[in-house]
């Protein structure tokens, strides 16, 4: 055995060491890498204790996050039966929008027309604050389910057309180009190279709107409605009930999260292509 494999040969198990050491280490930070958020929330609920506690605050102003605790156990069957209508409404806006996005965006690509004369339109539209078109269209489909479903999903809409026309542009000159020369139908081309290079975009949009369409469902509970988490906010203000105002609002968020959480974990599995993203 010359020299050279002799080094060679003893490289090799320090090299499998190596790479040992980095494995481990890159599972250790898997497993810790929530822990930076998870200590900063259990800090902050720390200092709202002190702070209510210290300064003597009246509970009807700040709770502390025992009195809101205790709201979920004594409580919970008010927050859940108003849970499920506000998750009715935030999931069916979330599919309407994005669906009628994708859809629009698909159109907008294949006619310049269409882009030209619905684009601008779709952008006043977005311009209108949510809280002003809320009424009219409470006034016009009524008191029920219908009326907080589109305002959830005329909030998730914009975002979805702009990043999805984006998406669908974001094609490679060669590669359609390619694609002529092997005489790929305007189908074959949409499905086979537009929507996957679209799919970043989407998901990045999906990503926004899986926590608006929530605040969608919400702002219009409050407009009008007797059933919900914004119409139990409204209520827990104007009677001070102020624990199960702050439960209400946490309940709120936590549905948010969750959904981003969801979304997110859908583009992991469906962008297996993509590149690693730190979350």
């Amino acid at each position: 055995m010359t020299q050279a494999e002799v080094g060679a040969s003893a490289a090799k198990p320090q090299a499998a060491a190596g790479a040992g050491v980095r494995g481990g280490r890159a599972k250790t930070f898997r497993r810790f890498r929530y822990a930076p958020a998870v200590g900063a929330g259990a800090g902050m609920v720390v200092v709202w204790h002190l702070i209510v506690t210290g300064f003597d605050i009246p509970t009807y102003i700040a709770p502390s996050p025992w009195q809101v605790l205790q709201v979920f156990a004594t409580q919970g069957d008010i927050l859940w039966v108003n849970f499920l209508p506000t998750l009715l409404e935030a999931v069916c806006g979330f599919a309407l929008g994005n669906t009628v996005a994708v859809l629009l965006a698909v159109w907008f690509v294949h006619s310049g027309l269409a882009e030209r004369a619905f684009y601008p339109i779709a952008v006043f539209i977005n311009t209108i604050p949510i809280i002003a078109i809320a009424p009219i269209l409470v006034l016009m489909l009524g008191n029920g389910y219908e009326p907080k479903i589109v305002i959830a999903a005329l909030i998730c809409f914009f975002p979805t057309l702009v990043n999805m026309v984006r998406g669908l542009k974001a094609v490679s000159p060669q590669m359609l180009e390619l694609m002529r020369v092997l005489s790929a139908s305007e189908r074959e081309v949409l499905f086979k190279i537009r929507l996957q290079s679209s799919l970043p975009f989407l998901f990045a949009a999906l990503r926004i709107a899986s926590t608006t369409c929530v605040i969608g469902a919400i702002v219009g509970e409050w407009i009008g409605s007797n059933y919900g988490l914004g119409s139990l906010i409204i209520e827990a203000t104007y009677n001070f009930r102020a624990p199960l105002l702050y439960a209400t609002v946490i309940l709120g968020a936590g549905l948010a999260v969750a959904f981003f959480v969801i979304t997110s974990l859908v583009e992991r599995i469906v962008l297996k292509w993509k590149p690693g993203e730190v979350y």
